[in-house]
Formats: structure tokens, C-alpha cells, sequence
């Protein structure tokens, strides 16, 4: 791309171009045009920009101006003013308030973003993704190339393990150690899979990385499977990502047409081919082994382990399953070294961590942080704080699988260790943030009508014992529920834990764990006083059976 004096970003996430973002990307060029700026002035169409209640956004660099929301018939003003006169229109601002960073495209989140130490999400909003030599201006690449060219498979591997990179979709497992696992087997084929499956409620990091930076996820994957001697790959797509699909597979396609795929990649020995797959929305899908299942054309329920993945997986070789945000910190970590990785985070947590801040917060959205931050700076200083002054009670992390953190575990260190010494987890990084108004009771309610709809059915105690935890749950929030009840739930979600095939099962007592550890009162409360502490559940007296 030859020097420019301006870059012009358009959002081009689904809800902005459910808004007519298309309509003021075409508006923005024709104009451009009509007054002979299109030689100093870049014009992209980019990924998810934040501020949702404002889309489409339009992003004007180097001044880092937000405007938004953006109509098509307010572009020949703003091209005027702004690309044309040099004058910020600030009846289309997104904000009023002044902008600080070089990455400032989060209005909402001014004077936070310097505290961000983005590795994930470094490309993400400023590169047109659908663009490969946006990709390799943006340093992209060059760790596959410093790989294949300068260092061994083992070297490789060992990178990775001396980072400390642990899995990001939940279970934190080493990656370097899975890489190795998988290295050692002497068994071929091999395959690398990228779990793309992201089906955990309220959690949309992997989305954003996957329509705003594709080809980071190529790199990864192929880098991984020169570490570990395969030669093929398989991307597990969400059903619902239909943008994320297209940009992955140009992605794939301008990789081919300039070598970072296929044959002989940088003049080696060494090819390599990723297809996607679709996957047709179960959540089952997003466990490994199910996922396997479903790639071999299966239903996908879970196999049971051991043997794992790493000798056993797709169609029974060795196999490499990631999931996106793991894979996207491996070509900053060959690029930059593990030394560099490790500066960020914790000890035995380096590195940074993607959350989605949802809930009874000021503000919403997206934010890369280091690991070991705790919940009360995510909500002082990332989310602004509790929406209308309310009290923080608990959050949710993870999805529907995290744990139920109480207000009294807000200054722990949110990485693996700190997190399982406290005996919560942190999840794949949904953060759902309530205040007092929740009511414990019906968000474990809701929890577990989501879990007996998702179950796959095929292990009975994950079958039967969720579908009658829910039941407890709807009599106790009915008014008709009894202190033996307490005992119930507590050995449903023993044993959902301890006999359960999957994580899925495994998890799923979680919910009903926590609220009786941490929020034991209130739930008596429904079976002692006939009362719902927050007026959340209706008393009705009545005795249901859930279906």
C-alpha cells in the first residue's frame, strides 16, 4: 500500500453490515472519488469496532475520530468536512469525549485502553481482513517463515512450551505439551484441528478474531503443524459465523496463491492444506471428541477418553485440537520468543486473556487483558463501573459451563491457578456481570434448562440428572420446594460431575455447586420464607413438572 494521509475504516461485523454498512462503504468510495482523493486516502472495510449501540462506525486515522452511527446520506458531509476540509464533524461523533492511543476505537472505554496489552486482538479493527498484504504489512507471516526457515520441529515445540501458552477454551492445558504429545506418536497421518465451535452463551471472542484477523489462524495452524509433522488441517466452524466462513475461506484461498499453503511452503519440504467445516449448531460440538465425531460425518456426541486426541483422534491418528484464541497468541510467541510472551501474565499464567464483558455493566463489549487481572478492575475499569449505581452480587464466567463468582472472590487473580485454588473456574472468558436485581435461583434455573436441552443424551447421569436438577430448581422458585431438596441438588451435582461422559455433564452441576456454597441463604430463603429475596421468581404455591 503505497503512503496515504488518511485511513478510513468501516465496521464490518454482522450487525453493522445489518445496518447498512455496505451502503456507507460504497457511499465513502463514491464520494472519495467525486472530489479526487482516492491517491491520499485508504478506504477498508474492517472487522468488529466495538461500540454497538452506535454501528455502523467509521473510523478516521491518524486523527483516530469515531463517527457513528454513519447513514449513508451523512457521508458527503463528512467526507467534505473531514477528508476534504480537515474539520472533525462533531454532530456525527460516536462521542464527545477526546480520544487518547493509537488503538482508540472503543469510545467507551477512554483512558483503558493503554492497560491493554493486546497480543490476540493486535490486528483486529486496524487491517482490512479479507486483505493478505494488509496481513504481512502487519508483520504476518514472518513467524511462519522463522519457523520453517531457521528453526527445527522440536525447537518449535519447545518455544511453546517455555511460553507457557495454556489452552484458552476453558480447560487450560499446556499447548506445548499437546504439541509434543502428538510430535512423539509414531503414528501417521496427523491433523491439526482449529475448534471454532464457539457455542458458549455470551461469549463472541473468537468471532471477532476470526472475521477480523483469518489469516493469524492460518499462520498458527500451519506453524503447528510443521511442529508436530502434519499435513493437514480442519477448521470446526459455527453454523451461525457465516462471515467469519467467508473471510476464513479467502483467507485460505490468498494463502495458496502466494505459498503460505500447500506445497513446498517457503521452499521446504513441508506442505500443508486447511478445509473448513461447518458444524450445524449443537452445542455437544464444542467438546473435542465430539467434535471429532462430527468431522468424521457422525453424530456428535463424545467418545470416551482415555485414549485422547493426541494418539487417538481424527479417524484415529494423532490430532492437535486448539481452539481459536489459543492459536492466535502462537505467531507472536515464534516471532517475539517465549521470553517476551512471559513478561505478560502471571507465573504459571502468561500471557493475556480475551473477555466478553456482558451484563449489568456501563459498558459492553470486547477487551485483551493480562492474566491475573481481577473481576473489580474489569468492572472499575473496563466496564465503567455497575450500570446506575448498583452492587455487583456475582459474575458469570465462561459461558454457561464457568462458575458463579460471589462478590467476595472479586479481588482474585483471574488466571487457572488462583481461580482453582478459590474452587471456581475461569471458563473459555465470558464474563456475565449482575448486580443485587439477579436472582440466584433462576440464573441456576436457566442454566440448567439450557444444559438438559444441549445434552447429547447419550450418558444417562447427564440425561436424567439435569433434566431433574431443573425440576428441583423450578419448584424452589416456584415456593413449593423443601430443605431435603438441598441434599437432592447436592448429590445430582456430585455425581453430574464424578459419572458424567463430557464437560458438558462434568460442568453442568457447576451452577447448582456454587449458588449452595456461596448463596445458600437466599436459596432457603425460597423454601423457608416462601419468598423471593429479589421479587425475580413468581410465587405461585403450585408444584410443576418439567417436561
Amino acid at each position: 500500500m503505497s503512503a496515504v494521509r488518511s485511513l478510513v475504516l468501516v465496521s464490518g461485523d454482522p450487525q453493522s453490515l445489518a445496518r447498512g454498512a455496505s451502503d456507507v462503504f460504497s457511499a465513502l468510495q463514491a464520494e472519495i472519488k467525486r472530489l479526487g482523493l482516492q491517491d491520499e486516502i485508504s478506504l477498508l472495510m474492517t472487522g468488529d469496532l466495538g461500540r454497538h449501540d452506535a454501528l455502523p462506525l467509521v473510523i478516521v486515522y491518524p486523527e483516530a475520530t469515531i463517527y457513528g452511527p454513519v447513514k449513508p446520506e451523512n457521508v458527503p458531509w463528512l467526507v467534505e468536512e473531514h477528508l476534504y476540509k480537515g474539520r472533525i464533524v462533531p454532530e456525527l461523533q460516536a462521542s464527545a469525549a477526546e480520544l487518547t492511543g493509537q488503538i482508540a476505537w472503543l469510545t467507551a472505554r477512554q483512558g483503558t485502553l493503554p492497560a491493554e496489552q493486546r497480543v490476540v486482538l493486535r490486528r483486529a479493527g486496524l487491517i482490512d481482513p479479507e486483505d493478505i498484504e494488509e496481513y504481512i504489512a502487519h508483520d504476518g507471516y514472518e513467524a511462519l517463515g522463522k519457523a520453517v526457515t531457521q528453526m527445527s520441529p522440536q525447537e518449535v515445540i519447545e518455544e511453546i512450551v517455555q511460553s507457557g501458552l495454556r489452552g484458552r477454551g476453558g480447560a487450560g492445558f499446556p499447548t506445548g505439551i499437546k504439541w509434543r504429545f502428538v510430535a512423539q506418536v509414531d503414528n501417521y497421518p496427523r491433523y491439526i484441528i482449529c475448534n471454532a465451535d464457539e457455542s458458549e452463551p455470551g461469549t463472541f471472542k473468537d468471532r471477532l478474531i476470526l472475521e477480523g484477523d483469518p489469516h493469524s489462524i492460518i499462520e498458527a495452524m500451519t506453524i503447528a503443524a510443521y511442529a508436530v509433522g502434519a499435513q493437514e488441517g480442519y477448521i470446526y466452524v459455527r453454523g451461525e459465523y457465516t462471515l467469519a466462513q467467508q473471510r476464513l475461506q479467502t483467507a485460505i484461498e490468498q494463502a495458496q496463491a502466494l505459498g503460505f499453503l500447500g506445497d513446498n511452503i517457503f521452499g521446504r519440504d513441508f506442505r500443508f492444506n486447511i478445509h473448513i467445516h461447518t458444524g450445524a449448531g449443537a452445542y455437544i460440538c464444542g467438546e473435542e471428541t465430539a467434535l471429532i465425531e462430527s468431522l468424521e460425518g457422525k453424530r456428535g456426541e463424545p467418545r470416551p477418553r482415555p485414549p485422547y486426541p493426541t494418539t487417538h483422534g481424527l479417524w484415529g491418528k494423532p490430532t492437535v485440537v486448539n481452539n481459536v484464541e489459543t492459536l492466535a497468541n502462537v505467531p507472536a510467541i515464534i516471532l517475539h520468543g517465549a521470553n517476551w510472551y512471559r513478561q505478560m501474565g502471571t507465573k504459571n499464567s502468561p500471557g493475556t486473556k480475551v473477555y466478553t464483558m456482558l451484563g449489568n455493566v456501563n459498558v459492553t463489549g470486547l477487551i485483551e487483558v493480562p492474566m491475573g487481572i481481577t473481576l473489580r478492575e474489569v468492572i472499575a475499569i473496563y466496564a465503567k463501573g455497575m450500570k446506575n449505581g448498583a452492587t455487583f452480587k456475582l459474575a458469570q464466567t465462561g459461558g454457561s459451563s464457568g462458575s458463579i463468582i460471589p462478590a467476595s472472590l472479586q479481588d482474585t487473580p483471574m488466571d487457572f491457578d488462583s481461580y482453582s485454588r478459590a474452587g471456581v473456574s475461569l471458563g473459555s472468558g465470558a464474563l456475565l456481570i449482575c448486580d443485587e436485581n439477579t436472582c440466584v435461583v433462576d440464573l441456576a434455573r436457566v442454566l440448567l434448562r439450557f444444559f438438559a436441552c444441549e445434552s447429547c443424551g447419550k450418558c444417562t447421569p447427564c440425561r436424567v440428572g439435569g433434566q431433574r436438577a431443573r425440576q428441583i430448581l423450578t419448584n424452589i422458585a416456584e415456593g413449593v420446594g423443601s430443605l431435603s431438596d438441598l441434599d437432592d441438588l447436592e448429590t445430582i451435582s456430585t455425581h453430574l460431575y464424578n459419572l458424567s461422559n463430557c464437560g458438558l455433564g462434568q460442568t453442568a452441576g457447576v451452577p447448582i455447586r456454587d449458588i449452595l456454597r456461596h448463596f445458600r441463604a437466599e436459596v432457603e430463603a425460597h423454601i423457608r420464607l416462601k419468598v423471593c429475596p429479589t421479587g425475580v421468581c413468581a410465587m405461585s404455591g403450585r408444584r410443576v413438572k418439567v417436561r
